[in-house]
């Protein structure tokens, strides 16, 4: 850091590199958490700018955990009614070039299974298993006893388990009355 407060520019470069490689993986999560991709678009771009001006006190080797947590505890205090945010307008942004068919309907369909989830079951299911964090990591990051993360784990899966957007075909009560006969 420079005397008046400022990142130097070698600590500009390391974090023009650093959001070069994170951003993308940080906006995957929130849109995991938040089911809506202006809110992630947001809960991603406010992230990067707290880790930014926290940059100089920021593990080199752990950077990409600083702003994941960052992000987590944003989402976790926008739910909380801490944060407001715009809502996304009608039009879309511009799509990245591609295939734009491989893979969307089992994306939709997860994330709008994950969004039948209470924001702690969600939350842990998207540490655990797409973030690949332990128990333990998990109810370090989100400051939850490991008892918490188990029971909100076992009462998510349950759930996604009869989840209609992971199940087509399938109700939620033609799944309940099989498992009663």
């Amino acid at each position: 850091m420079q005397p008046n407060g400022d990142v130097t520019d070698d600590g500009n470069e390391r974090f023009a590199e650093f959001m070069n490689q994170s951003a993308h993986r940080l906006y995957r999560v929130a849109y995991l958490l938040t089911g809506d991709r202006g809110q992630a678009e947001e809960l991603t771009q406010s992230a990067l700018v707290r880790t930014y001006t926290a940059w100089a006190r920021v593990r080199r080797d752990d950077g990409y955990g600083y702003a994941r947590r960052v992000l987590v505890n944003l989402h976790n205090d926008w739910w909380r009614g801490r944060l407001r945010w715009e809502r996304a307008v009608a039009r879309t942004p511009d799509s990245p070039v591609g295939d734009p068919a491989a893979g969307v309907v089992e994306r939709q369909r997860v994330a709008g299974a994950l969004q039948g989830l209470t924001r702690r079951e969600r939350t842990v299911v998207v540490c655990r298993y797409y973030l690949d964090m332990s128990e333990q990591q998990t109810a370090d990051e989100l400051n939850i006893a490991v008892g918490t993360v188990k029971s909100a784990t076992a009462r998510a899966l349950a759930k996604l388990r009869i989840a209609p957007d992971l199940n087509p075909g399938v109700a939620v009560g033609d799944s309940l009355a099989e498992g009663a006969s």
